[in-house]
């Protein structure tokens, strides 16, 4: 299972394909659009290297501020490290850039476990300016301890991220970051990280600019409520995100019966396995503070209806 869509906009700018064929004067200024630079393999034969070359000459690098990093040929069979190569190697042009998303992707164009990913921490160092960067695909992905300046808002987004992944991150140094995502997924497909591991991230002792955390897409929600629960982060946290998993009524009471979370703006649990009276003491212990809770789409397990028939929104 790989639900997941074509980015619509970075850094607040709408995603704009680029096609190198346009050339009647209809594209955008480079600074007003979210640039997504791919190849379709099965249709053309340019590489990503000439549409990338392409998008150079025909768009003011200068003025490019948000580079979307989509299809770069047979995901499959070549890693990530082939667009980031290129893209670092463009940083004495792209010198406007603020926010990269590497393999936007969707199913029909790879399964979200299929993506080869790579060090993508190159791109931090060679873009000091950088405020948000995501990714999308775990398999192979390395993200060594770094320190980034500016870095506001980080996004990992997998069907199983590896424990090594989840330690780099939080070994990081990231002082301005107010925003952290991060699709855990299952084990099945990558994702060894456990409760344990979030420890210093959930102890606050991390990222002192933090006010939004999403730990989604896990098929341990449960347990990660639970830890969220009584989380000393959460204390200063404006939104909180444990949606697309497996959280059932035994995590929501979990967060329920901890601290108060009637401080936060919103908090997103769409993608559960709640029953309706488990749904109604959520939103009656939260919306009469004022705190935005999305409980859309309620799941039915798989199977027999039990915990084990749980699943997550991405997962191949």
């Amino acid at each position: 299972m790989s639900d997941v869509d074509h980015l619509h906009e970075l850094l607040g700018l709408p995603a704009v394909d680029f096609q190198h064929e346009t050339s009647d004067g209809s594209r955008p200024a480079a600074g007003a659009a979210a640039w997504h630079v791919f190849v379709e393999p099965y249709e053309d034969d340019r590489t990503w290297e000439q549409e990338f070359a392409s998008f150079l000459a025909a768009v003011d690098p200068a003025g490019v501020r948000a580079l979307i990093i989509g299809q770069w040929g047979e995901s499959y069979e070549e890693d990530s490290s082939y667009p980031i190569g290129l893209v670092t190697a463009a940083a004495d042009r792209l010198t406007s850039l603020e926010a990269v998303f590497v393999g936007d992707l969707t199913m029909e164009e790879s399964e979200i476990s299929w993506i080869q990913q790579s060090d993508v921490t190159a791109l931090l160092a060679a873009y000091p300016a950088l405020v948000e960067f995501g990714v999308r695909g775990g398999t192979d992905l390395v993200f060594p301890p770094t320190r980034h300046e500016r870095l506001r808002s980080l996004t990992i987004e997998t069907g199983g991220l590896p424990v090594e992944v989840v330690r780099g991150v939080l070994d990081s140094e990231l002082p301005a970051l107010e925003r952290l995502d991060l699709w855990l997924g299952v084990s099945a497909y990558g994702g060894d990280a456990n409760v344990a591991d979030l420890a210093p991230l959930l102890a606050g002792t991390r990222f002192p600019a933090l006010r939004h955390l999403g730990l989604r897409n896990s098929e341990v929600e449960n347990e990660i409520a639970a830890a969220v629960a009584s989380a000393p982060l959460v204390a200063r946290l404006r939104t909180l995100d444990l949606s697309c998993g497996t959280l059932g009524d035994e995590g929501a009471a979990a967060l329920l019966e901890g601290q108060p979370l009637t401080h936060l703006d919103a908090l997103d649990l769409h993608h559960h396995f709640l029953s309706e009276q488990m749904e109604r003491r959520v939103t009656d212990a939260l919306r009469p503070h004022g705190v935005r809770v999305d409980l859309s789409d309620r799941c039915e397990p798989w199977g027999d209806g039990g915990p084990e028939g749980r699943y997550t929104t991405v997962s191949e």
